[in-house]
């Protein structure tokens, strides 16, 4: 499993021209998922996403957690994680786990950042969408299951 997550002011998913997810203070997190992850990768992920602390204190430190801070979460799905690019001009994504199981995966990710008490938001999986948000610091991480 992979997650790049982008620390926000606010961001939101827009699929179709509507709207499906708005936050303001928090994380947008692409997900990728491959085709060995478990439920065990999602929580893993989940439970390090949670407690990560990369919002500043009173002494600009980063020492806060997303819980700390209030802040919320706005998932999208991102299959492009798992591109390949080493040979030729177009990416293969043979890495990337087939369509259903990787939804069912997605979904028990999205629950599992709610048991923490995080607000989540998400987009479409397997849809076009437009994703807008205000990079904070720019502060983006890489979190890796494995």
């Amino acid at each position: 499993m992979r997650v790049i997550l982008q620390r926000s002011k606010e961001a939101s998913v827009t699929v179709d021209g509507t709207v499906t997810g708005t936050i303001l203070k928090g994380y947008v997190l692409l997900v990728g998922i491959t085709h060995t992850d478990t439920e065990e990768d999602v929580a893993y992920v989940a439970k390090k996403i949670a407690d990560l602390r990369i919002w500043e204190d009173e002494e600009g430190k980063m020492n806060r957690s997303i819980l700390e801070v209030g802040g919320e979460i706005l998932s999208v799905s991102q299959f492009t994680l798992y591109a390949d690019i080493r040979k030729g001009k177009r990416p293969s994504f043979v890495d990337a786990a087939r369509p259903e199981p990787a939804e069912v995966l997605w979904l028990a990710f999205n629950e599992q950042l709610k048991t923490y008490g995080l607000q989540v938001e998400t987009g479409v999986f397997g849809a076009m969408m437009d994703v807008a948000l205000i990079n904070d610091g720019p502060v983006t991480i890489i979190v890796e299951s494995k």
